[in-house]
């Protein structure tokens, strides 16, 4: 598969938001999407990630945006982390990795020397047709949510 680029059809998908409804990306369309892949719940950087995109969350929110977090957790994972945290927005539980593939957020990391097959920490930002808009792959963890707002100012 070809690597996504900004203009490409963000690839569709379904998920079950907190409230236990069934969602398709395409409910989204009209609206902007944070769609942001992150490699697991309650590490370090996955919840300074996740809390700026909580603590930004009523500023993103006022430009338009919703946010939709997608990590290879499973659901019952996530139902903490979004409780331990107070998050506002839904994370998708992608445990056969087929969202992580049809974005290539699925690769090869290297951490302390050893090579590792994870999720490459990715935020893709979609706009209201659905299309790429910007792709952030150097992801500011602790100061996402101020990092997004940035980018689409570009």
């Amino acid at each position: 598969m070809d690597k996504l680029k900004a203009g490409d059809t963000a690839p569709g998908f379904t998920f079950t938001d907190p409230a236990g409804v069934t969602r398709n990306l395409n409910d989204y369309l009209g609206k902007k999407v944070i769609l942001y892949f992150y490699p697991r719940d309650n590490t370090p950087g996955c919840t300074l990630e996740a809390c700026s995109l909580r603590d930004g969350y009523n500023d993103l929110r006022g430009k338009g945006y919703e946010v939709i977090g997608v990590s290879a957790d499973t659901a019952k994972s996530h139902e903490g982390f979004i409780a331990k945290y107070s998050l506002p927005f839904s994370l998708v539980s992608d445990t056969d990795k087929s969202v992580l593939m049809a974005y290539g957020v699925w690769g090869e990391k290297k951490f302390m020397g050893r090579q590792f097959m994870g999720i490459i920490r990715t935020t893709f930002i979609i706009d209201e047709q659905g299309r790429i808009a910007k792709i952030i792959d150097k992801v500011n963890t602790k100061n996402h949510a101020q990092q997004v707002l940035e980018e689409m100012e570009k």
